[in-house]
């Protein structure tokens, strides 16, 4: 026998009429802050025989590619929070900055001529690098999940 409740609720998504809930939209909106509006996105890649292992300090190595572009990532967590190391390539040029996100802050980096730029003391949990270079679209990694 069917539940009278679960027949009306099914009525209703048949007939379009069910609400979304508030805490879904909410999420939505959430999510939808965090896109990179023109942003060329950056696929993780396999760093050869060391790549995504932990070394005897617990660093986490990541290479993110795009066409044109590679980003090396050294992910360090001391303390319970996340150190980034990072490096550019080809090195972007003058005026070109780094964002180190997390879903709660932004850390905004010039990178230094050897293509080279860090961020400490991020919270643990989801992150993104974006790369910001005069005349060009932004590139972003994508999100990547940091656990202590």
């Amino acid at each position: 026998m069917i539940n009278d409740e679960y027949f009306l609720a099914a009525l209703r998504l048949a007939s379009g009429n069910d609400p979304i809930p508030g805490h879904v939209s909410a999420a939505a909106r959430d999510a939808y802050r965090f896109r990179v509006p023109g942003g060329v996105t950056a696929d993780p890649t396999d760093r050869g025989a060391a790549g995504g292992v932990r070394d005897d300090e617990g660093s986490h190595l990541v290479r993110f590619v795009v066409a044109g572009l590679t980003f090396d990532l050294e992910i360090t967590i001391g303390d319970g929070l996340i150190d980034v190391a990072g490096h550019v390539s080809p090195y972007p040029g003058e005026g070109a900055l780094i964002d180190v996100r997390t879903p709660h802050l932004t850390l905004t980096r010039r990178i230094a001529g050897s293509g080279d730029f860090a961020a400490t003391g991020l919270p643990p949990g989801w992150l993104s690098v974006v790369c910001h270079r005069p005349g060009y679209k932004p590139v972003q990694t994508r999100w990547v999940r940091i656990r202590p």
